[in-house]
């Protein structure tokens, strides 16, 4: 009979530490469980900013294009404005050599009357 207790004793002791490893598992399990499933809502709230992203870059390169267009509108003004620039500087020489022109002519017209005829 003796024997009997410690078969039910040893028993029960070895009936506990396997529930308490099962317990200890299922625990570990579930913890692993549900860091599993916040990395998987983590990854689709990533995946979602990903997109939002995309839509932002997409609309980023459209503006990037509508400036493109507009600066190749602006360098023709550029080049224009350029060939006015040099058109006006060549101006002001030729009205710089009238008015040296016309002051010499001046001087003339001025030393003709003022000398007394002979």
């Amino acid at each position: 009979m003796g024997e009997g207790k410690e078969r039910d004793e040893l028993g029960e002791s070895i009936n506990d530490v396997f529930t308490s490893v099962s317990a200890m598992i299922r625990g570990e399990l579930q913890g692993t469980n549900n860091l599993l499933e916040l990395v998987e809502k983590m990854n689709l709230r990533v995946a979602e900013e990903y997109n939002g992203l995309g839509d932002v870059a997409s609309g980023l390169r459209v503006f990037v294009e509508q400036l493109k267009s507009k600066s190749d509108n602006f360098d023709e003004y550029v080049q224009q404005i350029d060939a006015i620039e040099r058109q006006v500087t060549e101006f002001e020489a030729v009205i710089s050599m009238l008015d040296k022109h016309v002051s010499m002519l001046e001087s003339k017209v001025q030393s003709v009357y003022q000398t007394p005829p002979p």
